[in-house]
């Protein structure tokens, strides 16, 4: 029998549990599975490893403890090889955060707990984007901004965009920090002085301006466009194909995936969440296992 893969319900209070539950009743997901649940019990889905109890009325620091045990659970699950890989229904930054897990988010988070070198993929048919930089200010963007986080994002996407996405010899683009690539030192001398160089030495294209760099990989001259900071790459991917991209955490050991969106805590309960990004979730993650496991990896 196939190992499962696992699936985190997220923050108990948000849309997590519904969208789980619906992905999985649908032919196309249930065909994926077997597939392991683990979060809180008194969510209305049962879970196969349960990470304590949630009840209705309970403090968002609470939600976010549970939270964040899931991923601690299903990451043990991952890296003890009982699961084939992990998707991750969205969770409440501030409420993981007061539930006693400092980190900004899921990819920080698996970083942690991995030990891996990561990026974080924002994917669809129609464009894939890798942040060099994800949950910071934008104040401090151009301290983050340097040689070495630019060539680590590059090294991480080649490797993953040949080894989970089978592309042999991807073609990626850099995409410039300031506006127009800084117009010859106009706008700033970042372009100039450091991505350029960077572009060289790692062997892909660019610096290309924001304005024009996702159109051209969307019309095919890319597989995949670094982005300097979360929002210019959020911003594109979530244009191009809301509902419908996919999370992928880059160089971890094991696949993990997530929808686009967060926990719409506004409409949660109301059971009209849409479910498709989940969907595109798990049929992610059971691609990039079957291509592995086809490749002859563990």
């Amino acid at each position: 029998m196939p190992r499962p893969i696992a699936i985190t319900l997220g923050d108990p209070r948000g849309i997590g549990v519904e969208i789980v539950a619906k992905a999985l009743g649908t032919p196309e997901v249930a065909a994926l599975g077997p597939f392991e649940l683990v979060g809180p019990t008194g969510v209305g889905l049962e879970v196969q490893h349960s990470v304590g109890a949630w009840h209705p009325g309970d403090s968002p620091a609470d939600a976010g403890r549970l939270a964040g045990l899931a991923i601690e659970r299903a990451v043990l699950l991952a890296m003890a090889g009982r699961v084939s890989g992990i998707v991750t229904a969205p969770i409440d930054k501030a409420a993981l955060l007061a539930g006693g897990y400092d980190f900004p988010g899921h990819t920080e988070m698996l970083a942690e707990l991995t030990g891996a070198p990561v990026a974080m993929m924002l994917a669809s048919d129609k464009l894939r984007v890798v942040l060099a930089t994800t949950h910071i200010a934008l104040r401090d963007v151009p301290a983050a901004v340097t040689r070495e986080a630019i060539l680590q994002a590059i090294r991480v996407t080649r490797d993953g965009l040949s080894r989970w996405f089978g592309i042999a010899h991807p073609r990626i683009a850099l995409c410039a920090l300031n506006p127009h690539a800084g117009d010859g030192g106009r706008f700033g001398d970042e372009d100039d002085a450091l991505l350029a160089p960077v572009a060289r030495e790692a062997g892909v294209s660019g610096p290309f301006p924001a304005d024009t760099v996702f159109v051209r990989a969307m019309r095919g001259a890319f597989d995949a466009v670094i982005a300097p900071y979360h929002d210019v790459g959020m911003t594109a991917i979530k244009v191009a194909s809301f509902g419908h991209a996919v999370n992928v955490t880059l160089g971890l050991p094991f696949p993990r995936t997530s929808p686009d969106h967060g926990t719409a805590l506004d409409i949660a309960g109301k059971g009209i969440a849409d479910a498709g990004s989940m969907i595109a979730a798990i049929r992610t993650c059971a691609d990039i296992v079957a291509r592995a496991q086809a490749a002859g990896a563990p």
